[in-house]
């Protein structure tokens, strides 16, 4: 079993920075790939980006490529989002998620609560 737990979410204006953080419990954290996943209102649930156990292989929506940075630190059983250039489309909530190395919904076993990033225009 994964517990996690989000944070760091909040408001930004648009061309700002925002670092969220996942920390997860449980000694398996290095074993799992994490995702995160963000869901904008009235939108279905989508993929931001991957990592895989090691930290050595990552890939992006499209969307995100060259403005957010997905990382971990299995020291601290903690995976982060260092989102750049953040733009009004950007406003979701932001789902951490522990699994198999994919884009796909079905690749991850556990989920966190989620945290709210807005971006203003």
């Amino acid at each position: 079993q994964v517990q996690l737990v989000e944070s760091g979410g909040g408001l930004v204006q648009a061309g700002g920075s925002l670092r969220i953080s996942c920390a997860a419990s449980g000694r398996t954290f290095s074993s799992y790939a994490m995702g995160w996943f963000r869901q904008a209102p009235g939108k279905e649930r989508e993929f931001v980006a991957a990592i895989n156990w090691s930290g050595i292989s990552t890939y992006y929506a499209d969307s995100v490529k060259g403005r957010f940075t997905i990382s971990r630190d299995n020291a601290k059983n903690t995976v982060y989002l260092q989102m750049n250039s953040l733009k009004p489309e950007d406003t979701a909530v932001y789902y951490c998620a522990a699994g198999s190395y994919c884009s796909g919904f079905g690749c991850y076993n556990y989920w966190g609560q989620g945290t709210q990033v807005t971006v203003s225009s």
